[in-house]
Parts: C-alpha cells; structure tokens; sequence
C-alpha cells in the first residue's frame, strides 16, 4: 500500500518505490500494489503509482469501487503485468465467481460520463471538511487524552493515546455505548510502542462527530478514574 500504508497512513517514498522495484526485478519476485484510497487526496499531488514506474512487468496492481464510491457495490479490478495475463484468466475461470454484469455497465457509464471525476471531486472536499471537524472536536474534548493530527490523504486518522489508558479497554467501553473505535493493536502482530486509536471519519456527519467524540471523552475519563 505504497499511496497510504494502513493503518498508520504513511507514503512511501519515490526512492523507496525505485528500490522495491529493483529488488523484485533482481528476485524475480512479484509485487502486488493495492491502491485502495489514492483518490481520496486533499493537498498536492500523489507520487506515481508503482506499477506506473514499473518497467519490467514486476507488480499486479489493483483497486477497489467499494471505498470511493459504496461497499456494497463490490467491484473491485486488477491490471496484470503481460507474462502473467493466461495464469490469472485460467484461475478466474476455475474459481468461477462471477460478478453481475449490470453493475459493470452502469460503473462503466458513470465513468465514460466524466460522473466518477466529479464526484470524487465533491467527496474530497466533503471528507477534508470531516477531517478537520474530526480534529477541531478532538482538540476540543480530547486534548490531554488523545494526540491527533491531520492528513494529507485516506480516509481515516490515528489518535495516540495519553495519560497510560489502554487503546483495547477504551475501545471495548466505546463500543458499549455505540462509538465505533478500533484499537491500533488489532492491526499489529507484536505488542505496538504506543497506545492509539482509529478514527474513521468519511461517513459521518459533523454533528455526529461532534457528539460521537463528547461521548468518548465520558468514556475515556470514567475510564481513567478506575
């Protein structure tokens, strides 16, 4: 996830694109790029893609409709360097799961139309503007429990915890009152450094971060009294 690493939201450098490259070409390994949120960018211009770099057939590149558009509409692609185009068709047609025709040709509509473009462009400044309200109440409320900080890009932030509460307690209490909060360990094998949260922002109007995040705060300083 060279766009944006998750969970923590890292990019990953031109250098560094040029050397994973290398190497994979020095290897003979194969590098498979999954640009999930590249779209989702709110200030300058995302570093190119690696299979945009790519000069010897080395990375299977693919992306998904799901976040940019809507879950449930489970279309997903994939470009495939030439030497390995018969091997994916042959798996495609054993595995025989089809996906409905319909949903392609009205997606392909969409965007022949220039309707993908527009909206993304609307969707960008809808989820900078929840971003910052996201911050704003997080200052607000949380400015001694949660160090927060805003992002370039995604669609989601981590908030590092203060004041020794446990990331895995405080998401289990937020989940008891309906504030959906995973804990940065869900998402690492060793025991993580610091404490955090992820808070996801993109679907949720500014009123409800405002109270979702008030309700949080309750949560978290009845928690730190115990």
């Amino acid at each position: 996830t060279p766009s944006r690493h998750f969970p923590l939201g890292s990019v990953m450098s031109l250098r560094r694109r040029y050397e994973l490259l290398n190497l994979a070409n020095e290897t003979g390994a194969w590098i498979i790029e999954d640009d999930y949120d590249s779209e989702i960018r709110y200030t300058g211009s995302p570093i190119q893609a690696l299979q945009g770099l790519d000069a010897t057939g080395r990375v299977i590149y693919t992306g998904t409709f799901s976040k940019i558009l809507f879950p449930s509409l489970r279309l997903g692609y994939m470009v495939i360097p030439p030497a390995l185009v018969d091997a994916f068709f042959a798996a495609r047609v054993i595995t025989s799961l089809q996906v409905s025709t319909p949903p392609q040709a009205v997606l392909t509509e969409f965007i022949e139309g220039g309707h993908l473009y527009r909206h993304l462009r609307r969707m960008r400044s809808l989820y900078a503007e929840r971003q910052h309200v996201l911050i704003d109440a997080i200052a607000d409320e949380l400015r001694d429990l949660v160090e927060i900080r805003p992002a370039d890009a995604g669609m989601h932030l981590v908030g590092w915890l203060r004041g020794g509460l446990s990331a895995q307690v405080v998401s289990n209490a937020a989940q008891g009152e309906g504030i959906d909060v995973n804990p940065l360990s869900r998402y690492c094998i060793d025991p993580c450094r610091r404490e955090a949260l992820l808070f996801g922002y993109t679907g949720v109007r500014p009123p409800i971060i405002w109270r979702s995040i008030r309700e949080l705060s309750a949560v978290m300083r009845r928690l730190r009294k115990t």
